[in-house]
């Protein structure tokens, strides 16, 4: 009976103390794709991810009621930085669900005309929102309502201190005509609170050490994906030192405590070095996240060795290695020479012919194949020709009764039609496609039978193709495997280095892009097709495993769209959807939900984007 009265005066208080309407919430997870949709449309950043925001304790004075309930002494505010728009995971601020929603919509388009990052907080919402209600007017009805809302809910200047007043008037007089308060008046006294959140503002990006803490975006589930992820808040996370544990500790045990062989019982007993199962649940319940860098590795029973192979085990380099340029989007610049790239051979590969497992669909995709082949066929009025073309004979004698002159040759001649098209295929080796995917088969032997039935069927059509695979160990070590390259013939030879590729270590994707755009637009031909097969999105070891790695790739696509080529990605990544829609377009790529039908797919795959 005391939990149920408890129960209901916490509802009662809670509700009475107001800014908070649970029955009009709207959650992040229903409007996501649509803010982000609209974020990007008002000339957002298209690289940005939207994303659950961080409750946080604002230290603002709360009216007495909340005190008394205990609430509104934590609020999650929107900001952005360069990798996330993060909002809040819940709206409930207003009595109005449509109004909650708004909201929304109108922090988006605020963070996609906020352009003023150095100017201090107060200054730079408001010219974020002159500058969203002057290039779309269509908001300012919108923002009008959410304004006159939030201020209701505000504690009124008079009731608060001289000092903290004047705060709460300028904030008033900056929401209801922005870009009208020069500053904000200081607090005078040691006692005095900051102002009351304001929601209709982005709050700032708390700076981070670069490449010192992973950036908890990237690996957020797709906008609009209905996962249950979503809805999960970001935590304020700090990078600290690595505590001191090397003093000993001295433990006291009885002897008598240890168990008996009589009492010994066969359990599945953890290691110290065993991950948590309920670690991650034990860090939703944190309010902030402390991370430090730890020079010992976390698992000590398993030692994991990066390094390269020996030279004697390892591929053999073709020349003394490319240097390539990079993007780097912070300064909006094309590092020049910034990348080291090693063409490779297989050592000894020797020759090999198809594995029988693969025969029987090779076959039958050589005869679907062959049917795309060039073709002889009858060119009619020809001026010379083989045989005399009758229709042509006819019309001409026509003419010539009537008066005129024929124009056109009475003869048919044989042609042939070529396929006047190139391929380059490009497979991404890296360590992830050493993950099993069935009992049998790991991802590398599946892009190995895709790579021999590609070979197989493009042989048939007598196209042109090369064949490339890459890894890469940081941007001085990109290896570049050549497996089949367009001067040479598909034959047991190239089969054999085929069979002979293995899981390599990362992907840098922006350079391998640029080499084999380079080497696919020496060739001559009026249409040439970038094919990229790749299991995951890019990284590497250094800051290449964030944005820097998207926003090198997707420069590396636009460049070679710029040559006249056509780029395009089969990935079997499931969440491919919220990165390459940004690197290749809508149309630039196609998910494969099942790896073990790859081979199968893209010989059909490569019909259909080279289809006249």
């Amino acid at each position: 009976m005391e939990e149920f009265v408890g129960k209901l005066w916490h509802n009662w208080v809670t509700k009475a103390a107001a800014g908070h309407y649970p029955e009009a919430a709207v959650k992040l997870l229903e409007v996501e794709k649509t803010a982000g949709i609209l974020f990007r449309a008002f000339g957002g950043d298209p690289g940005l991810k939207v994303a659950a925001a961080t409750a946080a304790t604002h230290g603002a004075r709360r009216k007495w009621l909340e005190r008394l309930a205990g609430s509104g002494e934590k609020v999650a505010q929107a900001r952005r930085d360069a990798q996330t728009l993060r909002l809040p995971p819940e709206i409930a601020a207003f009595p109005e669900k449509a109004l909650n929603r708004d909201l929304y919509l109108w922090l988006a388009a605020l963070a996609a005309n906020d352009v003023a990052p150095e100017l201090p907080w107060f200054l730079r919402n408001q010219r974020a929102s002159r500058a969203a209600l002057a290039r779309y007017p269509g908001l300012r009805p919108r923002y009008e309502r959410l304004v006159s809302a939030h201020l209701a809910e505000r504690i009124e200047p008079a009731k608060l201190q001289p000092d903290e007043a004047a705060q709460e008037d300028a904030i008033r007089q900056a929401l209801r005509d922005p870009a009208t308060v020069a500053s904000l008046p200081p607090l005078n006294t040691k006692k005095s609170r900051p102002p009351q959140p304001v929601l209709l503002w982005l709050i700032a990006a708390e700076e981070s050490v670069a490449g010192s803490i992973a950036d908890p975006g990237d690996n957020l589930p797709p906008e609009g994906s209905g996962s249950t992820e979503a809805e999960k808040e970001a935590h304020k996370a700090e990078q600290v030192e690595a505590p001191d544990n090397k003093a000993p500790v001295l433990a006291m045990f009885r002897a008598e405590s240890l168990p008996t062989w009589a009492e010994y019982v066969r359990v599945n007993r953890a290691y110290d070095d065993d991950e948590d199962p309920n670690a991650k649940n034990a860090a939703r319940d944190l309010d902030q996240l402390s991370l430090t860098r730890d020079a010992e590795t976390a698992v000590s029973r398993v030692k994991f060795d990066l390094d390269l192979p020996s030279a004697a085990e390892d591929d053999t380099p073709i020349g003394p290695g490319l240097a390539l340029p990079e993007w780097d989007y912070r300064k909006g610049l094309l590092l020049p020479r910034h990348c080291q790239l090693r063409p490779m051979i297989a050592r000894d590969a020797g020759h090999a012919e198809l594995p029988a497992a693969l025969a029987a669909t090779a076959k039958k995709l050589r005869g679907q194949f062959a049917a795309l082949a060039p073709q002889r066929h009858w060119l009619k009025a020809q001026p010379d020709g083989s045989e005399l073309d009758v229709d042509a004979c006819v019309r001409n004698h026509a003419d010539r009764a009537s008066g005129h002159t024929p124009e056109t040759g009475g003869y048919l001649a044989q042609a042939r039609c070529e396929r006047d098209l190139a391929c380059l295929l490009l497979a991404d080796l890296s360590m992830s496609t050493d993950a099993w995917i069935s009992d049998s088969h790991r991802i590398v032997d599946v892009i190995r039978d895709s790579l021999l039935l590609f070979s197989e069927a493009l042989s048939a059509t007598g196209d042109r193709f090369g064949i490339y695979g890459f890894s890469s160990l940081r941007r001085q070590n990109i290896r570049f495997h050549l497996l089949k390259d367009f001067n040479g013939k598909y034959d047991a030879a190239a089969r054999a280095r085929i069979l002979a590729i293995k899981p390599g270590f990362y992907t840098r994707m922006g350079a391998a892009i640029r080499q084999s755009a380079s080497i696919l637009y020496e060739q001559s031909a009026g249409r040439r097709l970038l094919l990229i097969i790749t299991d995951g999105k890019p990284n590497d070891l250094d800051l290449y495993d964030s944005r820097y790695g998207i926003e090198d790739t997707r420069m590396a696509v636009y460049e070679a769209r710029r040559l006249g080529l056509m780029p395009f990605c089969v990935t079997i990544d499931r969440e491919a959807g919220s990165y390459l829609p940004y690197l290749f377009g809508p149309a630039g790529f196609c998910v494969i939900r099942k790896p073990e039908e790859l081979p199968r797919r893209l010989p059909l795959l490569y019909a259909q984007l080279t289809r006249n």
